[in-house]
């Protein structure tokens, strides 16, 4: 019932956006490009975005990408990337919603929570979630040809649910077996296969996202096994429990990046369109690696599209 529901806000949102005329984004803020990254949550993920503060180092070192990806090679480098945003007076709108729902609701939340919680505790209930969280990563993988991201990620569940004590341990990503987590979603999928991100909207609750990047919600109510708690108030309070877990983990981010933007709303909009360009990229880059070259397979044509963000 609440995939249905997701769906149907889904479709709703979308024919509303057909019916605009679509504008450009602007560039990412100058002042946002100069700084360290730190972690934003989002409908995909957490978002690196541009700001000051020391706290995001400890949380980038958990979250790894599965195959120490650098983006500081030429083609991850940064480009002007630009979204339509024929939504922008709605979107500006649930932009607000967030914020005040951030500021006066899961933030305090987060704080006492952090405050009573040791941090060990904190990060193995992060790591029963993101372990729950294996079948919309590993069907990813396979939707994007990248079996042996699937195989790490089968491995990874099994590793950690049977000695992680059901994922609250993490000794998969350990030295020894070194399997790291696979940062992939059915948006990315999407991307991979040469599905472009649209228009931009701003989901309340779930924050920055797109049409393609949208299918997310309804992955998380299908593929999510904490959707099928019952009765539905009982969903409900894992969900949000897990919400300000993960805020407890990063708590001042989102602060730093509002601050230093002159209008924070364009700046989670560009950071958002611009992470998202590289996570597909990052996602083209690993599946293209594995595939066989074309001389080996005999065949002229690419494996994958050359367009899509």
């Amino acid at each position: 019932m609440k995939g249905y529901l997701a769906l149907s806000v889904l479709l709703i949102f979308l024919m509303t956006g057909c019916a605009h005329s679509p504008r450009q984004s602007s560039s990412v803020l100058p002042s946002a490009q100069s700084a360290p990254q730190i972690l934003l949550a989002s409908t995909s993920g957490e978002i690196p975005v541009k700001a000051s503060g020391k706290s995001a180092d400890a949380i980038n070192d958990e979250y790894k990408d599965e195959e120490n990806i650098d983006y500081a090679d030429d083609k991850f480098k940064e480009e002007k990337v630009e979204i339509a945003d024929p939504l922008e007076p709605v979107n500006r709108v649930m932009h607000l919603f967030n914020d005040k729902l951030y500021l006066w609701a899961l933030k305090p939340a987060a704080q006492g929570y952090k405050a009573v919680t040791p941090e060990v505790l904190r990060i193995s209930a992060r790591n029963f979630f993101s372990n729950l969280r294996f079948p919309s990563r590993f069907l990813s993988c396979l939707l994007q040809s990248d079996f042996s991201g699937a195989a790490t990620e089968a491995g990874r569940f099994t590793i950690n649910t049977v000695w992680g004590i059901g994922g609250l341990m993490d000794p998969a990503s350990g030295k020894a077996l070194d399997l790291q987590m696979q940062d992939t979603d059915l948006g990315q999928t999407l991307g991979v296969w040469g599905v472009g991100q649209g228009f931009y909207i701003v989901w309340p609750v779930y924050g920055p996202s797109s049409p393609r990047d949208s299918i997310d919600i309804a992955g998380d109510n299908l593929l999510y096994p904490v959707s099928y708690i019952n009765p539905w108030y009982a969903w409900l309070g894992v969900w949000g429990y897990e919400k300000i877990n993960a805020t407890s983990l990063r708590i001042g981010d989102y602060e730093a990046l509002k601050d230093a933007a002159i209008d924070p709303y364009v700046a989670f909009r560009d950071a958002y369109i611009q992470y998202r360009l590289k996570r597909v990229k990052a996602r083209k880059a690993k599946v293209a690696s594995s595939m066989p070259s074309v001389e080996e397979s005999g065949s002229a044509n690419p494996v994958l599209p050359a367009k899509g963000n």
